[in-house]
């Protein structure tokens, strides 16, 4: 009896619906074959598949998923290829997300809207984005109005972002029979005195989602040069002027910092703070700009309501870019 030797993986990445791919979509071919103790041949692709998913933002909400197509042609000890059971075709939708190690191996997308805590914080007088996806989620009810949720198969609607209009208190996220499969409450946070800021980061699930932060705002700036130490004796008459300088700068940049504080919040939103953390994309809008921010915090104790009753963090970000603009064709 024959026994599988080595499998050849033809790797297919796309956008539009599920099977529309072209011989243009071949991304990669693998080829493996079997170690001598093991039963199993396993390819690890999630890496080659995150190459296609263009993480970009510009305080737009768009769908970031590919199709991803696997042909497996199955070989035998004889080199021939399988004549049953071969080829092995399999289709997934892929994320740029992740899961956790408690989730074990190649955990599966089977939320509904598609973030962590029931809470979603927004200044008062000011809309948001809730991003559902589509395959799993039937409507979306904000207070009284129903927003109908329909998935024709595209990647560029299988995450959808629904509108939050301003001042909003109750939303629940229905699956296609009606069943609530989520209760989030909205809390309208009314700030005199600070200006909120809003940071929209890629969360476990692959998806945009907006954190505002409502308190005290600290901005530093950090300065980058290098010296030498220049000759300024006048060879004609041997003598220097002391308003020039002996040392002098050069390669002179700057990094910008920014300090939020998130303003008091529940518990459920420390998994939204964890999330942010290790995300790998993160925005702030600053001055009318969509920004790239890097978060320079690296450590982080959770607080709960039984140990610390009022809840907040301060994190600190780095803007992700020179002040001096050095950037070169």
């Amino acid at each position: 009896m024959a026994t599988l030797k080595t499998v050849n993986l033809s790797i297919y990445i796309y956008s539009g619906t599920s099977g529309s791919y072209t011989d243009s979509d071949l991304k990669y071919t693998l080829q493996k074959s079997i170690i001598s103790y093991q039963n199993n041949i396993v390819f690890e692709i999630a890496e080659i598949v995150r190459d296609y998913i263009d993480v970009t933002f510009n305080n737009d909400y768009v769908s970031k998923t590919v199709w991803v197509t696997t042909i497996a042609g199955l070989v035998d000890d004889t080199d021939t290829v399988f004549t049953y059971g071969s080829p092995v075709t399999n289709t997934s939708l892929a994320f740029d997300g992740y899961g956790f190690y408690e989730d074990e191996i190649n955990p599966q997308l089977t939320a509904y809207d598609l973030i962590s805590s029931s809470t979603i914080y927004l200044p008062e007088n000011t809309a948001g984005k809730l991003p559902v996806y589509a395959a799993t989620t039937g409507s979306v009810v904000i207070d009284s109005a129903t927003t109908t949720i329909t998935d024709n198969g595209n990647t560029n609607q299988k995450i959808q972002y629904v509108d939050i209009p301003a001042n909003t208190n109750t939303i629940a996220v229905k699956d296609s029979g009606g069943t609530t499969q989520k209760t989030i409450t909205v809390v309208n946070v009314c700030e005199p005195k600070y200006i909120p800021y809003k940071v929209t980061f890629i969360n476990r699930y692959g998806v945009f989602q907006d954190l505002y932060t409502f308190k005290k705002t600290t901005e530093r700036f950090n300065v980058t040069d290098e010296k030498f130490k220049r000759n300024i004796i006048n060879s004609s008459t041997v003598t220097y002027g002391v308003n020039q300088a002996q040392q002098t700068r050069y390669n002179i940049n700057a990094t910008s910092s920014i300090t939020l504080n998130t303003g008091f919040i529940k518990e459920d939103m420390n998994e939204t703070i964890e999330e942010l953390f290790l995300s790998e994309n993160l925005w702030i809008r600053y001055n009318n700009k969509t920004l790239p921010i890097i978060p320079k915090t690296k450590n982080l104790k959770f607080k709960t309501v039984l140990n610390d009753k009022l809840i907040d963090y301060t994190i600190d970000f780095e803007f992700a870019f020179d002040k001096i603009n050095n950037v070169r064709w």
